[in-house]
């Protein structure tokens, strides 16, 4: 696939960032601490030639353009979120359902819900075997066609997980998910994050690894159902990603910008939020993670 180049991406500004973090007086005072940048927040890093800022270009979405574009939010009886397995899940191979639920629950203080898996049925989904790795591909828009027509009344948004490769149409090599964000539906492959798919041995830390990619790409791709775009703001979890190594970089967190938008949308409590996060850490042993959360609770809270 060619990349096309657009001019260089121009690193925002304090006066732009304050901008789109926007006036936060009206606020709870642990919410304007919340949404204070400090030494927690890295600047987005200079894309290099092949990252996602070098390939696209992206405008921005400050709080206000967010606010202002009807974002997707739950309300009603449209308030849950569902995972959906497809295909195996082998447990040396693919990240815990358990804990892809509880890392949803906790970022989005939400109730989350796993549904039965379904089987790659080849009379439900289409497939094929890539030329280049040998391996089955699913159909992506199958998936989304399926998802929307099981729709649980109640649902947000489901999202499909799967260890299955996918392709969203016969001319391209692979896709790593796809979402229709008007249905609030989506698929996503962890396939590509385990690092036996390229043929090299599972290291001891592989499972923390695969642990960590499936949670960072979860809480990405949720987000996008509720209509935050890529961050060009911070370092973030909402940068965008052209390949492994730069999805890996970034961190699980969301920046002021963008814990903005998604507190907006559900509007939990912002302190009740990070502890809720900070278990989720602590419970499956994501130490650094887990620090990080408490010096925002501690700045918050002022102690």
């Amino acid at each position: 696939m060619a990349y096309r180049h657009y001019m260089a991406f121009r690193m925002p500004d304090h006066r732009e960032i304050a901008q789109a973090i926007g006036d936060t007086k009206g606020l709870s005072l642990f919410l304007r601490r919340a949404l204070t940048p400090g030494d927690d927040f890295e600047p987005i890093p200079t894309p290099h030639p092949g990252d996602w800022l070098s390939v696209h270009q992206e405008p921005g979405q400050g709080f206000q353009e967010f606010a202002g574009s009807n974002p997707r939010r739950p309300g009603g009886r449209k308030n849950r979120i569902y995972l959906a397995p497809l295909g195996e899940f082998a447990e040396d191979a693919g990240p815990r359902l358990d804990m892809l639920r509880d890392c949803a629950a906790a970022y989005f203080m939400m109730d989350v819900f796993v549904l039965p898996r379904a089987e790659v049925n080849t009379n439900r989904f289409t497939t094929r075997i890539n030329p280049v790795t040998r391996n089955r591909q699913v159909l992506s828009l199958d998936v989304l066609v399926y998802l929307r027509q099981n729709m649980p009344k109640d649902a947000f948004c489901v999202l499909a997980v799967t260890m299955e490769d996918l392709y969203p149409e016969e001319d391209w090599n692979f896709v790593f998910g796809q979402a229709s964000l008007k249905t609030g539906v989506g698929v996503f492959s962890f396939a590509r994050y385990d690092p036996a798919f390229y043929g090299y041995t599972r290291g001891r830390d592989c499972e923390r690894l695969l642990s960590m990619r499936s949670c960072k790409v979860l809480v990405h791709e949720i987000s996008h159902m509720f209509s935050l775009a890529h961050c060009t703001f911070f370092h973030c979890l909402m940068n965008g990603s052209n390949h492994l190594a730069e999805s890996d970089a970034r961190p699980i967190h969301l920046c002021p910008v963008c814990l903005r938008k998604l507190q907006y949308s559900v509007g939990f409590n912002v302190v009740e939020y990070y502890q809720k996060i900070f278990h989720f850490h602590r419970t499956y042993d994501f130490d650094r993670e887990a620090q990080w959360v408490n010096r925002r609770l501690e700045h918050i809270m002022g102690t």
